[in-house]
């Protein structure tokens, strides 16, 4: 729920002899001055401060909601998201599902359709940011985050913009994701064991 840029390590003390034993040029792996500072309650660079705020709130909300709901919450809200993408009759891109992600969808659009192009359109057209593709599948897939704070109206909301734009960029899709992602959400408030199951 925070911007990126913030990073948490933890380092034992082989890891630091070795840091201070090495060497390399370094900057990331660099702990004296982190070290030597936090000894003092201060950091030795300009601190962020603002992210440093909202990560205060942000595990506040966590607590708040509680570790086992936000984990069951993001299993949901990506069951919905694979059940619609689906019913688009798009690929998921994961080799085998007990690998699927509670966080993040990868959509692999059909082929001659750029998902980088999809991607600016629905942009452009809807606000909507996806995560982009990579590697050797760099233009021929997009991702769609379903974690952080996020309730069933904002995945749905987000949804029926992916399959708005879909339309609109020529994708050829089946109509219905939404529905299959909604009636999904649905069961799930009404039972979520049942839900769990299917």
């Amino acid at each position: 729920m925070l911007p990126p840029g913030m990073s948490f390590n933890a380092v034992s003390d082989k890891a630091l002899a070795t840091s201070k034993a090495s060497k390399f040029t370094k900057s990331f792996w660099a702990w004296e001055d982190m070290l030597n500072m936090n000894k003092q309650g201060f950091f030795p660079y300009t601190p962020a401060t603002n992210m440093l705020y909202g990560l205060r709130e942000a595990i506040d909300m966590l607590h708040e909601e509680g570790l086992d709901n936000v984990f069951a919450r993001h299993d949901r809200f990506a069951e919905a998201t694979r059940r619609a993408v689906r019913a688009w009759g798009l690929e998921i891109l994961c080799r085998d599902p007990k690998y699927y992600s509670p966080t993040i969808t990868a959509v692999l659009l059909p082929d001659g359709h750029d998902a980088d192009a999809f991607r600016a359109l629905a942009l452009e057209q809807f606000n909507i940011s996806y995560g982009m593709s990579f590697g050797k599948y760099a233009g021929k897939m997009f991702r769609i985050g379903h974690l952080g704070d996020i309730n069933d109206l904002t995945l749905l909301g987000a949804l029926a913009g992916t399959e708005m734009a879909l339309s609109l960029a020529g994708v050829p899709h089946k109509k219905g994701g939404v529905q299959a992602a909604m009636d999904y959400l649905t069961q799930a408030a009404r039972s979520p064991a049942r839900a769990a199951a299917e």
